[in-house]
């Protein structure tokens, strides 16, 4: 919305500041950051109010139990105000007719709208099991489905959607993928996405902190996806309406902030569901429309240690009968080696930040 203030230049020049995506993406992230922050009070008392409250795991996770059963009541289901602040900061910064954004957006409140089912269904029945995860499965892959078929369908995207670009590579590692293996690909980048970010949801400020790190390094690849001149200097696919996502990113990396202010240590609110797959399923669709799908393997190497220590897990222990951690996600075996829960969250965001930088460092490295 404010974006069109830069057509009354004419009469304030300082307006003309509203069509650099750089300033309205700090306008964005201020925004979003300021909503959760007036907001937060208000949505957290609600909460309370309806009795939408964590419930920990006592049966499966004993030894989880005495670290974390304190937690038990603390309001769940806090992704709706990052959801929303994102959505308000969004529309009021980035070019409202941008197609990306639209695709960005849309994927985010339908993998919260997940969520939040499982969120409900959690709260519903007084049981850290909700909805089955072959039923969110089939339902995430069923929106992939419809992404693809417009992705394939845009003129932007038309010609990119079923290439596949690896860091380190100039040219694309194959040029046409075709439909089908190119659907798979981008599911499995979206879906990927919205489970690691679920699994490392797992302690006060974890996955929020991560978040922001992975939120500001895609911020950089979208605006120079879609600036020609960068793009050609660095060797990287040129999209043209992309740098649009640098703005959504930047609202994005202001809502983790915002909420993170709340979900630090002791925690007030957790995002639940609802906000971790709607923030996975954003970044990783960013990740697939300026076509840095791979690159999300090193900004977001936290969220890949998370996932890949639950399915080492689970195959040593089905394969071998033992366990290689202590417990899965690999964040509650640190803990069960004794780190605090503060020593843990703030050591993954300092890899989280490193995993950011060097995916950064990849586009300049072809």
């Amino acid at each position: 919305m404010f974006y069109y203030l830069y057509m009354l230049s004419d009469w304030v020049s300082e307006f003309r500041v509203f069509r650099y995506i750089t300033v309205r993406a700090v306008f964005g992230a201020g925004t979003a950051f300021f909503l959760i922050l007036v907001l937060g009070p208000w949505v957290i008392k609600k909460l309370r109010t309806l009795n939408i409250g964590q419930y920990e795991r006592k049966e499966e996770a004993p030894p989880l139990y005495v670290l974390h059963g304190k937690k038990e009541g603390t309001p769940t289901m806090g992704g709706l105000m990052i959801i929303a602040a994102i959505i308000i900061s969004t529309f009021l910064w980035a070019i409202p007719s941008n197609r990306f954004i639209w695709i960005v957006l849309a994927t985010m409140c339908f993998m919260g709208l997940v969520g939040f089912w499982d969120d409900y269904t959690k709260v519903a029945k007084k049981h850290s099991k909700g909805v089955r995860a072959r039923t969110k499965f089939f339902v995430e892959v069923a929106w992939c489905v419809i992404v693809m078929i417009v992705l394939v369908n845009l003129p932007e995207t038309k010609g990119k959607a079923c290439q596949l670009m690896v860091p380190f590579m100039k040219e694309p590692l194959i040029t046409d993928m075709g439909v089908v293996l190119g659907f798979l690909f981008m599911a499995l980048v979206v879906i990927g996405a919205c489970n690691a970010v679920n699994l490392t949801d797992g302690l006060d400020g974890l996955a929020i902190g991560c978040s922001a790190s992975v939120g500001f390094s895609y911020f950089v690849m979208a605006y120079v996806a879609g600036h020609s001149a960068f793009a050609e200097y660095l060797r990287i696919p040129y999209i043209r309406g992309a740098g649009e996502l640098a703005v959504f990113c930047g609202c994005l990396l202001g809502a983790c902030l915002g909420f993170l202010w709340y979900n630090c240590h002791p925690a007030k609110v957790f995002m639940g569901d609802t906000g971790s797959l709607a923030i996975g399923g954003s970044l990783g669709m960013v990740a697939v429309l300026v076509k840095q799908e791979i690159t999300l393997i090193i900004v977001g190497g936290v969220f890949v240690m998370e996932a890949m220590s639950v399915i080492l897990q689970v195959l040593s222990f089905r394969l071998r009968g033992k366990r290689i951690f202590a417990m899965a996600p690999i964040h509650h075996h640190f803990e069960m080696k004794q780190w605090s829960e503060t020593q843990v969250t703030v050591r993954f965001w300092v890899l989280s930040i490193i995993f950011a930088l060097l995916g950064i460092l990849t586009m300049k490295i072809r």
